[in-house]
């Protein structure tokens, strides 16, 4: 018994030394020591400014920091208003080296800092003295999620994601006492694992303990979700992250710092509140919920005139912003239709995106409108720096503050994913209310048309041409009849006939789907989809032809079949269209077997199904792809003039 009870000790002793959730001064407490108005509108920009004055007045020790792919100052900021003097910073894209510049100098941001507007592998440090500590982050894309879904992820196959070894080879030639180094939690998974383990072992090898988590920046005092892995590096000692600062993990479940708190009170002009978002898809933002996105218009939600497949776009797909909470992560590149968008159904303006990144009001972003804010996208977010800075302050360098900042074990598990699965609750029932409560159903505009169109050689579509090359009519019954007929053809004979209905159900009003055309090559039978494409964009039904179909990562919701076809090849585009070598990695071998033809022939049969508009994707376009794969994501053509895979080579 009594050895029970000394076992009994031991386990409530570690208990106690690993049990971190009631050790610290909570957020509010501490930003009331330093005199910060927590979670109103702009108070990053305080704490950041009188975190900085307390370190310049009580004497910290200097700490010099090299900055490496800086972008546009994110984690610099952060640093800097923690007391860590950004010696030099290293960035090879000229729009952020504007902005390092812009922010550099006597009476600006980066008082001391040298910007060095440079290839890393070509940035040498001769002659820059000491240095205590190295930030940065290597770029993300090849690592992404946003990679993953539209190359797959590249890794360290890609040359952006070998840029590590810079970050390697600087730091074993200045051996300072630590890092950080930031990028996409999808880099874990890379290449199944090898891409991060050859990244933790060059760490590892020239002498660094590694410290790392996935952390969310909302928990941190960021009005906006962004999951990084953050990775801390030390010659000597032990770390540990911080606490989040809000949200249900951190101390007094401190609330999170929403959007609309965020932008509030800044000016905005009333041409920009009367941005309403236009083009193809802005008729349907308005009746999108704050919170939700395109997947408001689905079936999967409930809608009764669903436009978009599920999971057939990117999440921030007309995202639309909640003012109540975080915002989702903010990218760098975006498009018309790219969220997060206003609750008001318009664009958030560029200050009003500097607030969701917590960039400093004051601070100079340069370029245009797109190009700052493609920098803001970028970014680490400043306020989330400065939390991790202000921790490797406190254990590294031994500051001494006038709070207790708490932080976590390595026991301690974060909640943000599970609070991401109950927010899709959450959302789901704020979808299926707004959809009960809508007036009626969207219009559908169907009626019989008949009209001239052409389809030019690089897909453009046009409508309504005197001298086009087809003539089409559109018949709306129990059945939708397209009929085209090419006027350069002298035979008046429906040479190819495709029949397309719903696998079960469709919500399109008609059972199935007819269309004929006198065709003397393929390139017409890309025109006669294309006609469907329009139709079914311009009468309401869905939002193109790949939604009808459904993403190609899933079953496929209709079925195709040649009822007549006369043309050359028919084999290869019939296995095709019944979806026989469709959404499939497939060897040369086994599509060539599907085809009847010989292996040597299939690139030339692949680059000929480019020229009548199949996407098809190898490892040329697709680098993650093996030697021996091929990829055709859908049963009829889909390139139009912006399409990414329009070009790429396939050899």
């Amino acid at each position: 018994m009594a050895k029970k009870s000394k076992n009994n000790t031991i386990i409530t002793s570690l208990f106690e030394e690993y049990n971190t959730k009631d050790k610290g001064n909570s957020m509010a407490e501490i930003c009331k020591i330093m005199n910060v108005p927590l979670n109103t509108a702009g108070w990053p920009d305080v704490f950041g400014v009188n975190m900085l004055n307390y370190i310049r007045n009580h004497i910290f020790p200097e700490i010099r920091t090299l900055s490496l792919f800086s972008g546009a100052g994110g984690l610099d900021i952060g640093f800097h208003d923690m007391g860590f003097n950004i010696i030099e910073s290293v960035e090879i894209e000229e729009k952020f080296c504007n902005t390092l510049v812009l922010n550099s100098g006597k009476g600006h941001k980066f008082e001391n800092s040298k910007v060095n507007c440079i290839d890393i592998r070509e940035y040498f440090v001769n002659d820059i003295g000491r240095i205590d500590w190295i930030i940065g982050g290597p770029p993300c894309q090849t690592f992404s999620a946003a990679g993953r879904r539209a190359a797959g992820v590249l890794g360290t196959t890609d040359a952006r994601g070998v840029l590590f070894r810079e970050y390697v080879r600087l730091l074993d030639t200045l051996q300072p006492r630590g890092f950080l180094f930031e990028n996409v939690y999808g880099i874990v998974g890379a290449q199944n694992g090898e891409a991060w383990k050859e990244i933790k072992d060059s760490f590892s090898a020239i002498g660094y303990k590694l410290h790392y988590r996935i952390l969310d920046a909302a928990d941190y005092g960021v009005p906006q979700h962004r999951e990084r892995l953050i990775i801390v590096g030390l010659k000597e000692g032990d770390y540990s992250f911080p606490r989040p600062t809000h949200g249900p993990d951190s101390m007094g479940n401190q609330p999170f710092y929403n959007a609309g708190t965020a932008v509030y009170g800044i000016d905005v002009s009333e041409k920009d509140k009367n941005s309403k978002i236009n083009g193809r898809f802005g008729y349907l933002i308005d009746d999108i919920p704050p919170g939700l996105n395109y997947s408001f218009y689905t079936k999967e939600m409930g809608h009764p005139n669903p436009v978009f497949s599920w999971r057939s776009k990117f999440s921030d797909f007309m995202y639309k912003a909640d003012p109540e909470k975080p915002v989702r992560t903010i990218k760098a590149q975006g498009g018309q239709y790219t969220g997060p968008l206003h609750w008001d159904n318009r664009y958030f303006t560029y200050e009003e995106f500097k607030r969701l990144q917590t960039f400093p009001d004051d601070y100079h972003i340069s370029g245009n409108r797109q190009v700052a804010l493609h920098q803001i996208g970028n970014s680490v977010p400043p306020q989330f720096a400065r939390m991790l800075a202000l921790s490797i302050g406190v254990e590294v360098f031994g500051y001494q503050l006038p709070f207790n900042l708490p932080l976590l074990s390595e026991y301690d598990e974060l909640t943000f994913r599970s609070d991401k699965r109950a927010l899709t609750t959450y959302y789901r029932k704020k979808a299926k209310e707004a959809i009960a409560n809508l007036s009626a159903n969207r219009e559908m505009k169907i009626k019989n048309r008949s009209f001239n169109a052409t389809l030019t050689a690089g897909f453009k579509y046009t409508e309504d041409v005197d001298d086009g090359q087809y003539h089409v009519d559109i018949k709306w019954n129990d059945n939708l009849h397209i009929k085209c007929f090419n006027t350069a053809n002298i035979s008046n004979d429906d040479s190819v006939i495709i029949e397309v209905k719903p696998v079960s159900t469709w919500t399109i009003p008609v059972n199935k789907i007819v269309m004929s055309i006198n065709a003397k090559s393929w390139f017409d039978v890309t025109f006669m989809w294309r006609v469907l494409d329009r139709q079914l964009i311009v009468n309401g039904l869905k939002a193109d032809l790949t939604q009808l179909n459904g993403y190609y990562q899933y079953k496929s919701e209709i079925d195709c079949k040649f009822v007549k076809c006369n043309l050359e090849k028919k084999e290869i585009l019939e296995a095709i269209l019944s979806g026989e070598v469709v959404s499939i990695n497939v060897s040369t071998s086994e599509l060539a077997t599907k085809w009847n033809v010989q292996d040597a022939q299939v690139l030339d049969l692949a680059i000929f199904l480019r020229t009548i508009g199949y996407e098809v994707r190898n490892n040329k376009t697709n680098p993650q792809m093996k030697d021996d794969e091929w990829l055709i994501p859908y049963k009829f053509p889909t390139l139009v003039p912006m399409s990414v895979q329009l070009r790429k080579s396939l050899k």
